[in-house]
């Protein structure tokens, strides 16, 4: 069957396995390859009947089975593991041929291979595909970067297998040159972080606040994810919260250690937003909350510090405290999502990449993990101006936050008061306050670093860089 494939999957781990048998239930042809044979072979015994697969023993015989142009996607370990399996194949593949990675890569790293591999007349294809190993199965969201021509031959495969929206559209659209899938994978999964680590903070706020049992606040989820909040990850939280523990008989979450882990895409994103000095502070809030938690002895060392006493909510009190968490939650939510974009924009500006930011917000409206009823709005609101330069500045976003603002500050406050922690919905309020703010203390900060290390200011009246002789006379002096 020389020939036949019409795409290839190398690395048949849960997600590439798991990708192969969509591409054969959507009628594709698929070649099967992975470093140890027997996983190929268990593959096409168990889910042979699912479609047509080819399984290759060999790398020369996984691309001899591959029509023209070749189209191989690579599902290994980002790293060197990535690197490795692209110096086995390229050897073997021919000018047009395309790889496509489809793993958890930096940016950076598809930036230099999609160079390498353009020396060779070869397409490389970094791919963010987000949801997960059912995602993977049912229907991912699907975010290719690489060349625009090489998205010809390979985006009506990857239409066939991508989630649909509510409207019908397949959930894949080319997102930019050489990185920008992966980039913005990247920065939808640090959107991901601050999604949980916020509703994590509603729960204990409901928990300890109002006093709700994991059971009410599992309700009052389901409540909320039936209205603006409607969302994937409010779903499953709620069946995460209404789950018992059938060894103990408590909740679930009761019985789960409080560390949260990470496999380093938020913390990618923090770092890249740094260095594009963009604000994402709730975004590194979440990763810090989940850096925080896994360090035990500290927290230990800390247990015994005191904190404020306070007597529990009635009943009715708990009813209007959990309204004013929706609307801290839903505000905070729109903020984070602010950043995120906002962090996407300028990737694209220092990147050289025109990144169509209501494409990106369509391809997110179902399949991947932050899936949410509101996604469309952010769609309409970049549609409707490009050069939107906040979500914040949208007049429907900007009247919703208006009107949750006096329940959010409240949650925020009442949450201090308590001694419960909400870095997330903290670092969202302060965003929003330095944003709408008509003057910051930066012009503080701007003469002391003048005062110390003759940094220089610029000044509101005039043109031009200045140096305060503070040492001297404290003349102004041209900078």
């Amino acid at each position: 069957m020389s020939g036949t494939a019409q795409i290839g999957v190398t690395g048949l781990a849960v997600m590439g396995r798991n990708l192969a048998r969509n591409f054969a239930r959507n009628g594709l042809t698929v070649a099967v390859h992975n470093r140890t044979y027997g996983r190929t072979e268990s593959l096409v015994e168990e889910f042979g009947g699912e479609g047509a697969f080819i399984a290759a023993k060999s790398a020369e015989e996984f691309v001899a089975s591959l029509e023209r142009p070749r189209r191989l996607v690579v599902m290994v370990q980002a790293g060197a593991a990535t690197d490795a399996v692209i110096e086995e194949f390229v050897p073997l593949l021919e000018p047009g041929d395309v790889i496509i990675d489809g793993g958890n890569a930096h940016f950076a790293d598809t930036r230099r291979r999609e160079s390498e591999l353009r020396k060779h007349w070869i397409h490389f294809v970094g791919v963010g595909i987000s949801g997960g190993e059912e995602g993977a199965l049912r229907g991912p969201s699907i975010m290719p970067g690489g060349p625009a021509e090489s998205y010809k031959s390979l985006g009506p495969l990857l239409e066939r297998i991508a989630a649909k929206a509510p409207d019908g559209t397949p959930c894949v659209s080319h997102v930019g040159p050489d990185g920008a899938g992966h980039f913005v994978k990247m920065v939808h999964n640090g959107i991901e972080y601050a999604d949980m680590q916020l509703i994590a903070e509603a729960y204990h706020l409901l928990r300890d606040v109002a006093g709700y049992s994991p059971a009410k606040i599992a309700e009052t989820f389901r409540g909320w994810n039936a209205g603006r909040l409607d969302s994937y990850l409010m779903e499953i939280t709620a069946e995460v919260l209404a789950h018992t523990d059938a060894a103990t008989g408590k909740p679930f979450v009761d019985v789960v250690a409080d560390r949260a882990e990470q496999k380093g895409t938020g913390r990618w994103t923090v770092q890249t937003a740094l260095d594009l000095g963009v604000p994402v502070s709730g975004i590194a809030e979440a990763v810090f909350a989940r850096s925080l938690s896994g360090h035990p002895a500290l927290r230990e060392t800390a247990a015994h510090l005191p904190g404020p006493g306070a007597e529990p909510l009635d009943e009715a009190a708990a009813a209007r405290f959990a309204e004013r968490v929706e609307q801290a939650l839903y505000a905070s939510k729109i903020v984070s999502y602010t950043q995120g974009f906002h962090q996407i924009r300028a990737g694209g500006e220092a990147y050289g990449w025109k990144v169509d930011l209501a494409a990106v917000a369509a391809l997110w409206r179902a399949g991947c993990i932050i899936r949410a009823a509101f996604l469309d709005r952010i769609r309409s609101a970049y549609a409707a101006r490009p050069n939107l330069v906040s979500l914040l500045a949208d007049p429907g976003f900007a009247d919703e936050i208006g009107a949750a603002q006096g329940g959010w500050r409240d949650v925020v406050a009442e949450a201090a008061r308590r001694g419960v922690p909400t870095p997330g919905f903290s670092a969202a309020l302060a965003y929003y306050d330095a944003l709408r703010a008509p003057r910051l203390p930066a012009a503080l900060t701007q003469g002391q670093r003048d005062y110390f290390g003759a940094h220089t200011y610029r000044r509101t009246d005039r043109e031009g860089s200045f140096h305060t002789l503070w040492g001297g006379d404290r003349t102004e002096v041209a900078g």
